[in-house]
Formats: structure tokens, C-alpha cells, sequence
């Protein structure tokens, strides 16, 4: 074979089968809310903990079918790479623990404005840690998410912990997960396998202390629990295999959709408190989102346009 012929293109526009998996994992995403609920009588840590040990074997098959295996091997035998792993997966544990607490405690509207403002957050990281230039477009929708937050911790005597948590760890989650030098499906499944070891540790205490819910609560509860594994992996790595076959352009505006759909199952369906001043915070959020989506589609056509214009080599 030519060695033109082995390497890889980018694609410069939208794969249709990209496409519809992205939107699979959005919509599993947005319909997360309502198995938090069903699993809100179990305390998060352990709701938690059993979405890190059933994650484990399914994303394992995923990597075997892939044949992706040789990847870890070289991950676990680089202490760097399992250092910056090890940060990644305690980030995403705090991560996943504030969002299956918030759901059970009836603050999924929380939830929605933290992932909401997860964007500019990652932005805004951007530009203090990585030195990123900042536009215009970009300064004013970072100043409209800040507001939204003063407007709701002027209401609630206190800030908005839960949605800043949200996007922080998220945010920072997602930066240092960069510098992880293995692929999505990989990085996944080297994170809960790194956690595995603390959440068995963890299940084990609550069974023998009959503290747990997957031995003598009913089978209910077990099945509950063994589905934490499946809503955890599955829309993980469906989105992982998406993400690669799309623009970012593009995932950065269907990021929007899960977010969205947490926010009207949490007013219409559980029917949480939405008074003037989160009508406010939503409405400033969503207008900051409206400036930075326009502005990155119009940075990533004329992008695409001076490629165009660029000849091609003799």
C-alpha cells in the first residue's frame, strides 16, 4: 500500500452516521433525568459507585470488539499517563455525584443552567490558563453567563453552587482530558477502572454494613443499579464515535440539546419552581449562548472559506 494511502483525512463536513450518533447520545443524555429519579431513593455515592463498576465491563467489550486493548496496555505502563487518568476520573466522579444528587433532590433546573454554561466556562478557561485570545462575540457572552449568575445568587441569598460545580468540573474535566494521550473509548474505560477499585471497596462496605441497596432491598433495586453501568457507557461512547465524524461547529451547537431537554423535563414533568429570577438567568444564559454560537458558525465558515481560496499544490 502507498503511503499516501495510509494516512488519515480529516473530514472537512458532517457525516450523516456522525451525526445521528451524536444526537443518540444527546437525547440519552437528555433523558438521564428521569433514571436519577427512579434511582433517587439510593444515596448518590452509591448510585455512583455501581455507574463506575458496571461501566467497567461494558466499555472492556467495546475496547475488545474495537480491538483497541493494546492501548491500555501501553496507558498502565506510563505513570504519567495513569497520573493525568487519575485526575480525570476524580473529576468526573464530582462531576457525576452533584448531578445525581441535584436530579433527586428536585434541582434538575440547576443542572440544565450548570451544562448550559459549561461552554463559556471552557472559554473562559481557555483564555486564563492557556493565554486564548478572546473575541468580542466571546467577552460579551462570558459577561452575560456572569450576570445570570449574580441575578440568582441575589435571589437565593447564596450562589448558584450547583450549576457552578456542574461547570467547573465538567470544564476542567474536559481540559485535562486532553492531555491524556489515548483515545475517548480508551480514556474511558481507564478511568473507571481506576475507580472500580475504590467502588468495590465502597459497595462492599455498604452491603456488609446493610447499608446498600443491591443485596436485600429487592430486585428492583439491583436491576436499577445494574442499568447504571449501560446509561453511564453507552451514550459515552456512542457520543466518543460521534464527536471524531463531526465539525466542532456543529458539536458545539447540539451540545445545547441535552441541557434543553433537562431544563423542560424539570419545569413541565417534575415541576420545579421556575420563578422570575431563573426566568431571568435563563433567558441571559440563552443569550449569551445565541452570541457564542453565531460567532463560532461564522469563524468556522470563513475558516472553511480561506481554505477554499488556498490553491492547490503542484
Amino acid at each position: 500500500m502507498a503511503e499516501a494511502d495510509k494516512t488519515t483525512v480529516v473530514p472537512t463536513g458532517d457525516s450523516p452516521r456522525g451525526f445521528a450518533f451524536a444526537l443518540a447520545a444527546y437525547f440519552l443524555w437528555g433523558f438521564l433525568p428521569f433514571f436519577m429519579k427512579a434511582v433517587a431513593h439510593i444515596p448518590a455515592s452509591e448510585v455512583v459507585a455501581h455507574r463506575i463498576v458496571w461501566s467497567v465491563p461494558l466499555a472492556g467489550i467495546v475496547l475488545l470488539i474495537l480491538g483497541r486493548t493494546s492501548d491500555i496496555k501501553r496507558a498502565l505502563r506510563s505513570p504519567r499517563t495513569m497520573m493525568m487518568a487519575m485526575v480525570t476520573a476524580v473529576l468526573i466522579t464530582i462531576n457525576w455525584g452533584i448531578y445525581v444528587w441535584a436530579i433527586g433532590a428536585g434541582r434538575a433546573l440547576e443542572t440544565a443552567l450548570g451544562y448550559y454554561i459549561n461552554p463559556l466556562f471552557s472559554i473562559f478557561l481557555g483564555a486564563v490558563l492557556l493565554k486564548e485570545k478572546l473575541n468580542p462575540a466571546q467577552i460579551v457572552a462570558i459577561g452575560l453567563a456572569a450576570v445570570a449568575v449574580v441575578v440568582l445568587a441575589f435571589d437565593a441569598g447564596g450562589l448558584p453552587w450547583v450549576s457552578l460545580a456542574l461547570a467547573v468540573s465538567w470544564g476542567f474535566y474536559a481540559f485535562f482530558r486532553k492531555t491524556l494521550p489515548v483515545g475517548p473509548n480508551q480514556g474511558f474505560f481507564l478511568e473507571v477502572l481506576l475507580l472500580s477499585v475504590p467502588a468495590i471497596g465502597y459497595i462492599v462496605y455498604l452491603e456488609a454494613s446493610g447499608q446498600g441497596h443491591f443485596g436485600d432491598t429487592g430486585i428492583a433495586d439491583v436491576l436499577w443499579l445494574l442499568a447504571c453501568g449501560v446509561v453511564t457507557a453507552v451514550p459515552l461512547m456512542i457520543y466518543a464515535n460521534g464527536a471524531k465524524l463531526l465539525r466542532l461547529s456543529t458539536i458545539g451547537i447540539m451540545q445545547y440539546i441535552a441541557p434543553t431537554m433537562i431544563f423542560v423535563i424539570a419545569v413541565f414533568v417534575f415541576h420545579e419552581p421556575f420563578g422570575t429570577s431563573k426566568l431571568i438567568a435563563f433567558v441571559l444564559i440563552w443569550a449569551a449562548l445565541a452570541v457564542y454560537s453565531t460567532s463560532m458558525i461564522l469563524e468556522s465558515r470563513a475558516r472553511r472559506a480561506a481554505l477554499n481560496l488556498v490553491p492547490p499544490a503542484a
